[in-house]
């Protein structure tokens, strides 16, 4: 079976229990639409989790991105450099992550031995910025937050990769008018789309949005794409 799971946020008890309600195997495949890390207690144990697991596609999220960029290796690197020597405004935006949930990702990061830093880095640097996924006559465009200035017949490799991991989604209008061709997404919490304001998986104009805002105390979900089921576990407390 193949799942798609998103906005873990450091919520290593939660996001394991999932995995065992599952039955996850290693026949399964696991879609994890970014933001596995800040927030939550257990960022860096989370992405340990699922470096380890050959059957996983990672889908870069907006923090994950800010971690890579100010720690990992291709971006700022501040882990390994002095800080009062660096550029005033690369010092006010690693703040900025810092405040916004960072903190802990930072700190458990900077305590592992470099070769699990290293490893933890070119993960990241493997990161998908969208993945497509066919179940007969379904299509399912799997992104971590919208598609950006989204026109239908634009081809997704001629948007930025910015694009995918930082502008909401329109839930109100359907992006593609194939009615078998769906839109997956994390980044915005379910109770801020549904109008009964539940902790439950969207699915409406052609979207399926499974951020249920587990680190708020909501739920982490899990949405199956042979089946169309969902399986949730309580969110953080």
């Amino acid at each position: 079976m193949k799942y798609v799971i998103s906005d873990i946020h450091g919520c290593y008890n939660e996001y394991r229990a999932l995995i065992e309600k599952l039955g996850l195997s290693e026949e399964d495949h696991l879609y994890v639409l970014g933001d596995a890390v800040d927030r939550g207690p257990a960022p860096i144990k989370v992405v340990q989790d699922l470096v380890r697991r050959k059957n996983v596609t990672f889908i870069m999220g907006n923090h994950d991105f800010l971690f890579w960029y100010f720690l990992g290796s291709k971006g700022l690197n501040l882990s390994d450099k002095d800080l009062s020597a660096c550029d005033p405004d690369d010092i006010k935006d690693f703040q900025m992550w810092l405040e916004d949930g960072g903190i802990t990702t930072a700190k458990q990061y900077i305590r592992l031995p470099r070769e699990e830093r290293n490893t933890i880095d070119r993960w990241l640097e493997k990161a998908h910025a969208y993945e497509t996924v066919k179940d007969g006559k379904k299509t399912y465009v799997l992104v971590h937050a919208g598609i950006a200035g989204f026109k239908e017949g634009v081809p997704l490799e001629d948007y930025n990769f910015m694009d995918f991991i930082h502008t909401r989604t329109d839930y109100s209008r359907r992006y593609y008018e194939d009615p078998h061709t769906f839109v997956i997404t994390g980044h915005t919490p379910t109770p801020c789309i549904r109008k009964d304001q539940m902790a439950r998986i969207y699915q409406g104009n052609g979207h399926i949005a499974v951020d249920c805002g587990c680190v708020y105390g909501g739920m982490l979900a899990a949405y199956c794409i042979e089946t169309g089921k969902a399986v949730y576990v309580d969110g953080r407390r």
